[in-house]
C-alpha cells in the first residue's frame, strides 16, 4: 500500500494536482499554503495565541457566515418578490401565508440581518479593544469601519421592501433626518435616495436595486481587501 501511495505522490498526475511534496518541512509546510486556494488567504505563519477562540471570539468568521446566510436567502426570495407597489405588499403577505415554508425564509433572513449588524459591531469593538488596529493594520482598520456603514445600509435599504406602514414611516423619517443635513448635501441625497421628493415606486425601486445589487457588490468587494489585508499584515 505504501509502494502504491509513493508511486502515485511521484506522479504526473499528483503533481498536476498538487505543486508540493508532502507538508514534511517548514518550505513544503509554507508552499501547502502558498498554492492551495483555500489556505492562500491565511498567512503561512501566525501566533498561537492570536488564533484562540477567547481572543478573537470567532466574530469575524460570524460576520461572514452570516452573510453567505443572507445572500442564500435573498436569492430565494427574490423569486416571489416583485418590487413594485402594487405587488410587494401582497408577495410578503404570500410568503408569510401562501408560499412553504415562506415565513420561515423571511424571519430567517430578517433575523440574519439583525443578527449582522450586532456581530459586525461586536467584532469591531474586539477589533478596538485588543489593539488589532494598530499599524500595520491601520488601513485595515479603515476598511472594517467601511464595511460596517455598508452593513447597515443593507438593513436600511431592506427596510422598504415589505412596503408596510412600518416600512413606509421608517423610510419617510430617515430621509427627513438626511434631509436635514447642512449646504444642500441632505436635499441632494434624499432625493437620489427616493427617485424623488416622496416615498413611492421610484423609491421601490431604488431601494431593491441597492439592498439586492450595489450595496452587496461593494460589501463583496470591500470584503475581499479585507481578508486579503489579514494576511498581509501577518494574521489576527
Amino acid at each position: 500500500m505504501k509502494k502504491i501511495f509513493d508511486r502515485l505522490v511521484r506522479s504526473q498526475v499528483w503533481r498536476s494536482i498538487f505543486r508540493h511534496g508532502l507538508p514534511e518541512s517548514n518550505r513544503t509546510r509554507a508552499e501547502a499554503i502558498f498554492f492551495n486556494f483555500f489556505f492562500h488567504l491565511h498567512p503561512t505563519k501566525v501566533r498561537k495565541r492570536s488564533i484562540k477562540f477567547t481572543y478573537t471570539w470567532g466574530l469575524g468568521g460570524i460576520s461572514f457566515g452570516l452573510f453567505i446566510v443572507l445572500v442564500i436567502t435573498g436569492a430565494l426570495l427574490m423569486l416571489y418578490y416583485r418590487p413594485s407597489v402594487p405587488q410587494a405588499y401582497g408577495d410578503m403577505k404570500d410568503l408569510q401565508f401562501v408560499v412553504s415554508s415562506g415565513q420561515f425564509l423571511r424571519n430567517m433572513h430578517r433575523w440574519a440581518a439583525h443578527a449582522m449588524v450586532a456581530i459586525v459591531f461586536l467584532h469591531m469593538l474586539r477589533v478596538f479593544y485588543t489593539g488589532s488596529y494598530r499599524p500595520p493594520k491601520e488601513f485595515n482598520w479603515v476598511i472594517g469601519v467601511i464595511l460596517f456603514v455598508t452593513t447597515i445600509l443593507l438593513s436600511y435599504t431592506g427596510y422598504l421592501l415589505p412596503w408596510d406602514q412600518l416600512s413606509f414611516w421608517g423610510i419617510s423619517v430617515g430621509t427627513n433626518m438626511i434631509r436635514a443635513m447642512p449646504f444642500g448635501i441632505g436635499e441632494m441625497i434624499s432625493f437620489l435616495l427616493l427617485g424623488g421628493n416622496i416615498v413611492g415606486e421610484n423609491a421601490l425601486v431604488r431601494f431593491y436595486v441597492l439592498h439586492c445589487f450595489i450595496i452587496p457588490v461593494a460589501a463583496i468587494l470591500l470584503m475581499a481587501i479585507h481578508f486579503w489585508r489579514i494576511r498581509k499584515d501577518g494574521g489576527v
